[in-house]
């Protein structure tokens, strides 16, 4: 049976620093590298994240809400869904056609005793 050598006067060059050690002296790196122990880097940890799980998405007991045709009815929140909404521009393009139509059906008109205030 054929044995090795020791290695004991022996001398192997750095792949690092290309200097020569000590045989017994040299580590092979995580990147198959090898150095002298001097020379050492250990894999950084960032290099092998950590699993981490999915995120929850789920909510125990979750209350969808209901989108309806019509709004009213189910006892739950319900949205109009009829187009074009409230908020649709009846136009052609980016414009509405007539804008200061569109500024009075969003404008708060409150009476406050002697004080009027408008909000648009």
């Amino acid at each position: 049976m054929a044995t090795r050598a020791t290695g004991k006067y022996a001398l192997a060059i750095s792949d690092r620093s290309g200097q020569a050690f000590p045989y017994r002296e040299m580590v092979k790196e995580w990147t198959g590298a090898l150095v002298h122990r001097s020379e050492y880097e250990p894999k950084h940890p960032q290099l092998d994240p950590r699993n981490r799980g999915a995120d929850g998405v789920a909510l125990m007991n979750a209350r969808p809400q209901n989108f309806t045709i019509l709004s009213g009815g189910g006892g739950r929140a319900t949205v109009d869904l009829t187009l074009p909404g409230a908020f649709a521009f009846n136009s052609n393009g980016m414009q509405p056609l007539d804008g200061a139509a569109e500024n009075r059906k969003r404008e708060a008109v409150i009476n406050l005793g002697y004080v009027t205030i408008g909000i648009s």
